[in-house]
């Protein structure tokens, strides 16, 4: 079958053949219906070397832990899954068995240090290929929902999902209000899922034109990057500040933006994987204000995600690639060409 393979460091990866997996024992065979292009993908082939980045994504594996499909196989002692039937994949594969794991949390394994992958992707065969083998334990049934365009939501739904929920009580009651730094694929869908939990009044900032028009059109007030940027954030607060700002940018310019305009017991969470810095000062930082990372979500917030968008109150903005054109759809995130979500079809947008 054809693949989508990084195997080597700081190189473009290789659209190539490899052999079709077969499922073990526990695992389901997907016909994959959608795999999508995902910014931590591009960290991994071209920031990552053998000195720097997660011991587990070394080369050689097949990119892709956005994921979704049909069950096309079932491997030894699977029940319940139905050949034919649409799932999405929850994408971190912890150990099975901690507690963390226990409760549906992979992405707080306490063996994460000695797993051999982080996920189906990231560091063992995903998705951007024509199958992919998962453990059954991580398939959410999508219905008759297409599973092509929620293919996106395993990861750029679960995680500004997962950010948004352990922010809700800053955000409750009327008044508050929420920013949204970055328009890409998460942050559009943010905005999305804001607008679904909270009545607060989400603010959406960005330096390209239409990816804030998307974004207004899903109920956002949009401020535009550059100068005055903190000012017109602020002003529309009424001079109070923001309750909950989300950076899904993750730069130190973005940081430096968040922590300016969030208000007093406000909560700043940084999303985005930039890399940036914030020098923290008692005296320069309103009273209390958290600030704090994310990581993916939960296999029970994924439910949830798959939820609102079968409800129709999360809708990912996907741009569909054949398989065959995989690394033009990296090339066009690389070069910040995407507003939206690329997605990889390899059986075609309605999966014939």
């Amino acid at each position: 079958m054809k693949a989508v393979v990084f195997d080597q460091y700081k190189t473009t990866p290789t659209l190539k053949d490899v052999e079709k997996p077969t499922p073990g024992p526990g695992e389901v065979l997907l016909k994959v219906a959608g795999a999508g292009a995902c910014h931590s993908d591009v960290a991994v082939f071209r920031d990552f070397d053998e000195s720097f980045g997660p011991a587990q994504l070394k080369p050689s594996f097949v990119l892709g832990h956005e994921n979704s499909g049909w069950a096309e196989a079932l491997g030894e002692g699977v029940e319940g899954i139905t050949v034919g039937d649409a799932f999405l994949v929850y994408g971190p594969m912890g150990c099975g068995h901690c507690r963390a794991c226990s409760r549906g949390q992979d992405t707080y394994c306490e063996n994460a240090a000695t797993m051999p992958h982080l996920a189906a992707g990231l560091g063992r065969d995903g998705g951007m290929a024509e199958y992919v083998s998962v453990p059954a334990r991580n398939l959410v049934p999508l219905g008759d929902a297409d599973p092509v365009a929620a293919a996106p939501l395993s990861d750029a739904g679960l995680t500004p999902y997962h950010a948004i929920k352990k922010s809700l009580p800053v955000l409750a009651g009327g008044g508050t209000f929420a920013l949204v730094i970055g328009l890409g694929g998460l942050g559009q869908i943010a905005v999305q899922i804001l607008t679904a939990l909270t009545g607060a009044t989400v603010i959406a900032t960005d330096t390209k034109q239409d990816a804030m028009e998307r974004a207004a059109a899903n109920g956002a007030v949009t401020v535009p990057g550059g100068e005055g940027q903190s000012d017109a954030i602020r002003e529309l607060t009424g001079g109070k500040g923001v309750d909950a700002v989300f950076d899904f940018v993750g730069a130190t310019p973005t940081i430096a933006l968040a922590m300016g305009v969030v208000a007093l017991r406000g909560r700043v969470t940084v999303v985005g994987i930039a890399n940036g810095t914030f020098e923290w000062n008692f005296y320069a930082v309103p009273y209390e204000v958290e600030l704090t990372s994310t990581y993916w979500g939960t296999i029970e917030e994924l439910h949830e995600v798959v939820d609102l968008y079968r409800a129709g109150q999360v809708t990912p903005d996907v741009t569909v690639y054949s398989l065959d054109d995989a690394l033009e759809a990296y090339r066009a995130l690389e070069a910040g060409e995407l507003s939206g979500r690329a997605v990889v079809a390899p059986h075609g947008a309605t999966g014939v």
